[in-house]
């Protein structure tokens, strides 16, 4: 008794490509076409309170300024018995550089104000951009003699708006109250980047 063969369509079609494993092969190939393509995360610059926060972890103390120029933060912290020590934050990764300290023994009494300040420079930079929102580009401790012959102190924090204005904003390091100071400007010469060639961070 003769027995008939039946070959479907698509089996030979498997047959005259080289059979299973051809078959399989392709449908691999087919799955890894139709796959979606992975995206890579970019990663988000390093703020300036990060960069403060990050800068302090690494050299405590209380900071004195800091500003952003191209992809590193600097940061001036004042430490115990006011020595002073320079540190980079990269904008990417937060890692933090102590570039170099001093002792600064001479200006111990020119740090008691900023020490004592109730209000930080972290502090200070959250209520300058909550007042005026923006990307903080640096913030300072400024220490100035009016023409009354008295001294005026207060965090200056450099804002810039998502128009492009740069605002200086004044902080009370006592209350914390923000004042839109009378030298902001709009699209000034540094506008691309941060005061003395800074380039901001965010908030």
């Amino acid at each position: 008794m003769k027995r008939k063969l039946f070959v479907s369509s698509a089996a030979a079609v498997v047959l005259v490509a080289g059979g299973p494993v051809a078959a399989a092969a392709a449908s691999t190939a087919g799955d890894a076409a139709r796959a979606p393509t992975a995206v890579t995360a970019v990663p988000a610059d390093v703020s300036a309170e990060t960069a403060a926060g990050a800068a302090l972890k690494k050299f405590p103390g209380v900071v004195e300024s800091l500003d952003k120029d191209g992809s590193v933060w600097h940061v001036d912290v004042i430490g115990k018995g006011g020595k002073h020590a320079e540190l980079e934050v990269d904008s990417s990764s937060g890692a933090v550089t102590q570039q170099n300290s001093d002792d600064n023994d001479d200006n111990d009494n020119g740090y008691a104000a900023l020490i004592a300040a109730k209000v930080t420079a972290i502090q200070a930079l959250k209520a300058a951009v909550a007042a005026h929102p923006g990307q903080v580009r640096s913030v300072s401790w400024d220490d100035d003699d009016n023409d009354n012959g008295k001294t005026s102190r207060y965090w200056n924090v450099e804002v810039k708006t998502s128009g492009g204005q740069t605002q200086n904003v004044h902080v009370d390091p006592t209350s914390g109250k923000a004042t839109l100071s009378h030298d902001s400007g709009d699209n000034d010469e540094n506008s691309d980047g941060g005061s003395d060639g800074s380039d901001g961070g965010s908030n």
